[in-house]
């Protein structure tokens, strides 16, 4: 499987519990992964980590939203059938106000090429 390469009005959007367990995704994040809604719920947001994404952008996520602190970042992820795809992702911790548990909400868009370049000469360094 190759890229993916998202279209200008591709929105993923997901939330996931304090662990990265998947409570929702939208129909995009669904049908560019490769899953259904079913196969993503209850499963650790990492089912669609690319290798190929170092581990310190993840701990430097993790930290952040940790902090109550908003994430942005370059992620290449994995598709189902083994393909990937990039996005530009923004991740926003918030409380829910009535049970008071924290989750973490992440919208995702098209990266440019040039940005994609970026963050993989970066990445490559992280390794």
């Amino acid at each position: 499987m190759g890229e993916y390469v998202l279209k200008r009005d591709d929105f993923l959007v997901s939330q996931t519990d304090e662990k990265g367990i998947i409570l929702f995704a939208n129909d995009d994040f669904c049908k560019i992964a490769g899953y259904t809604i079913d196969e993503l719920m209850g499963k650790n947001h990492n089912i669609v980590r690319h290798p190929d994404m170092p581990k310190a952008a993840f701990k430097d996520l993790w930290a952040t939203v940790k902090r109550g602190e908003v994430w942005t970042g370059y992620v290449k992820n994995r598709t189902k059938e083994g393909g990937f795809y990039w996005v530009f992702a923004t991740v926003y911790p918030m409380k829910d106000p009535l049970t008071k548990e924290v989750r973490y909400m992440s919208c995702r868009r098209k990266p440019s090429e040039a940005e994609i370049e970026a963050a993989e000469k970066l990445y490559k360094t992280l390794n």
